[in-house]
């Protein structure tokens, strides 16, 4: 069996190994020259199922409305003629209620415990090196009423069954030296012990090296730009450098998956949200932190991989465009300024945007399609790197004949996102 895979991130190569491991001849199609080179390429790097949160909240439509008309909003919506995002928006509004917000959440959450357990085995089997650090992350609260809250909401994933502790500013600064100088600012956090953090992108092109072990055969700079269909099975898709034909194709182009599923009738409830990165240089006898957090207040992210400093931010409903100027990065940055003064080299920032594939419901969409010979896994929105594992062993059950090991209920194209 042929099974040509159509994307080369964190997901999409995942998918080629679990498969290969089958026995089944992969095919990996990217239009980029390296695999990871978009959304995987510089990400927040935290495995983070104590975040599992989905955004569809009852708070969400109030953050947004107030995005219109505030700068420096976390959540940011442009007003412009967009039917696409208007589409989605209308979805997304239908899941900013309590009852489901706490559906989704959890279903995100299993699900990203189901894949960390499979990252941190295939961690292990093929001994893997990105800059991985263990020993959980900070959850960090301005405000005795946010930390409130964030106890709280905390109360969804903890009855779900992952540990979480409540520590104050003492123990955070305890258990993150690098916040000492904070702690004035820090009402409290929360700490989730299970998470961790690597470099998605060294993670992948590792990955991507034992599939081609494998046999694994990588076609880079291949654009793709359509398919070779009948009434219900894709025969090859079109590249930029001819068909390339196979028994099974796995869409998982993250953002532009809606773009190419689009012709063959396909309404993927996916749409592109724009995030920021930045990475400093830790310089010998800077007080980089240990641990990866957020800032919960400003929905700013943080990790440590070796001797850089990554930080992430923003939720931008812009369309496809992934233009940043420097000054998009100030706020982030002087956030970390304050939360960590001698954390890194802030005069050497390297700057990155990228598209985040969200869908109404904060889930990703997997398994089959009405083209019997065409699979899903797509729509990962802001935790890919967290999903990218499991997702891959579900599809790469299904595409095996055999029930995959974790529910597919609210995870499918008919679950609608």
């Amino acid at each position: 069996m042929k099974t040509v895979i159509l994307g080369a991130g964190v997901v999409g190569v995942a998918t080629a190994y679990y498969l290969a491991r089958e026995g089944h001849e992969v095919l990996v199609i990217e239009r980029q020259p390296e695999v990871a080179r978009e959304t995987s390429f510089a990400n927040a790097g935290l495995v983070a199922p104590g975040h599992s949160y989905t955004w569809a909240s009852p708070k969400a439509p109030g953050i947004l409305l107030k995005s219109l008309f505030l700068q420096g909003q976390a959540l940011r919506l442009k007003l412009r003629l967009d039917p696409p995002m208007w589409a989605w928006g209308l979805q997304f509004l239908r899941h900013c209620t309590t009852a489901r917000w706490r559906q989704n959440t959890t279903r995100k959450l299993h699900l990203c415990r189901y894949s960390q357990q499979l990252l941190q085995a295939l961690t292990a089997a093929e001994r893997l090196e990105y800059q991985r650090t263990e020993g959980g992350a900070l959850y960090i609260y301005r405000d005795a009423p946010a930390l409130e809250r964030g106890i709280e909401a905390m109360r969804v994933l903890s009855d779900a069954g992952l540990p979480l502790q409540t520590l104050t500013p003492g123990q955070l600064a305890q258990r993150e030296p690098a916040l000492a100088d904070a702690q004035a600012q820090i009402a409290g956090a929360i700490f989730c012990p299970s998470d961790e953090s690597g470099d998605a992108r060294l993670f992948t092109c590792q990955l991507a090296q034992r599939c081609e072990r494998m046999g694994v055969q990588f076609l880079m700079n291949r654009p793709i730009e359509g398919w070779e269909h009948s009434a219900d099975r894709i025969s090859a898709v079109r590249t930029a450098g001819g068909a390339v034909a196979g028994d099974h194709f796995v869409l998982a182009l993250g953002s532009y998956s809606p773009i190419l599923a689009s012709r063959l009738g396909y309404r993927l409830p996916i749409y592109p949200v724009k995030g920021y990165s930045v990475t400093l240089p830790i310089r010998p006898g800077d007080q980089a932190p240990t641990l990866g957090g957020v800032d919960e207040h400003h929905l700013v992210a943080w990790a440590r991989f070796g001797d850089r400093l990554r930080l992430t931010a923003t939720a931008e409903f812009a369309g496809y465009d992934t233009g940043h100027v420097p000054q998009d990065f100030d706020g982030m940055l002087a956030l970390a300024r304050q939360l960590f003064p001698r954390g890194a080299d802030y005069d050497r920032p390297e700057y990155w945007s990228c598209l985040r594939p969200m869908t109404p419901s904060g889930a990703p969409i997997l398994g089959r399609t009405r083209h019997r010979n065409l699979f899903l896994n797509t729509g990962h929105g802001h935790m890919g790197w967290t999903m990218a594992c499991g997702t891959a062993r579900i599809v790469s059950d299904i595409i095996c004949g055999r029930p995959p090991g974790h529910s597919l209920e609210g995870l499918t194209h008919e679950a609608g996102g």
